[in-house]
């Protein structure tokens, strides 16, 4: 991949609480193929790190899906900073998206075992909408990334269709031991492939999601009403 040969903004460093979440459940992962997504595996992460339960306590409240979620916004962040050193618009499209992809897998490829049991747990029905929320973010993530700048239907269709995509090479990705994941890389490419092939059918796709509920444009607009009500700081790690 070509790195940019122009400095680029840095993301601004966390600090505070944000930070030691950060420090804390990056200390936990190694944890959680042992111990679960919870509060074990966090102390056991800040034990190794040189800190106790007080300040596990501080940031964390234990749950399995909290943890989740931070580390899923945590991988976010990750690739949307190598992203930024990378020359993206020199790509096409196509390529901006596979990179993208191919950066996420690559940086948690040392956790693959916690990914599995993240989505073991987002798999129960009573976290379907914690799931699709963060499985929402990650899309949303690359296309923004990626350069995409669309707010009419195609916003809802490329994130809808970009799901499938990820999902389904995630799924892929944890199971295959080939060297350098060269087979999940070859399985995205046949995925991309065949949604490049899909513009025909876009008609036709509009008209099916103008009568059925979008399922992002729901989990957009939850994560509004939960800001207007809670305030920016709830969804936001």
């Amino acid at each position: 991949m070509a790195q940019s040969q122009t400095a680029k903004p840095k993301p601004a460093e966390r600090s505070g609480p944000e930070a030691l979440r950060d420090r804390i459940l990056e200390a936990a992962l190694p944890h959680v193929p042992f111990d679960g997504w919870g509060r074990k595996a966090l102390l056991q992460g800040a034990k190794d790190i040189g800190l106790g339960a007080d300040e596990v306590a501080r940031v964390f409240s234990g749950s399995a899906v909290e943890m989740i979620e931070h580390h899923s916004r945590m991988a976010d962040r990750k690739m949307t900073a190598a992203l930024a050193e990378m020359e993206l618009p020199s790509m096409k499209m196509r390529n901006r998206i596979r990179t993208a992809i191919q950066i996420r897998l690559e940086q948690n490829a040392r956790d693959r075992e916690a990914v599995q049991r993240a989505l073991a747990v987002l798999a129960l029905s009573h976290n379907a909408v914690a799931g699709a929320r963060l499985l929402y973010k990650t899309v949303d993530a690359i296309w923004y990334a990626a350069g995409d700048t669309a707010t009419d239907f195609s916003f809802y269709s490329k994130r809808g269709l970009l799901a499938g995509v990820y999902s389904s090479t995630l799924l892929y990705w944890l199971n295959d031991n080939s060297e350098g994941f060269a087979d999940t890389l070859a399985f995205l490419d046949r995925r991309i492939d065949n949604v490049m092939n899909m513009p025909r059918f876009s008609g036709r796709l509009k008209a099916v999601t103008d009568a059925v509920p979008n399922p992002f444009r729901i989990v957009r607009g939850l994560g509004r009403r939960r800001r207007r009500h809670f305030g920016p700081g709830v969804s936001r790690s």
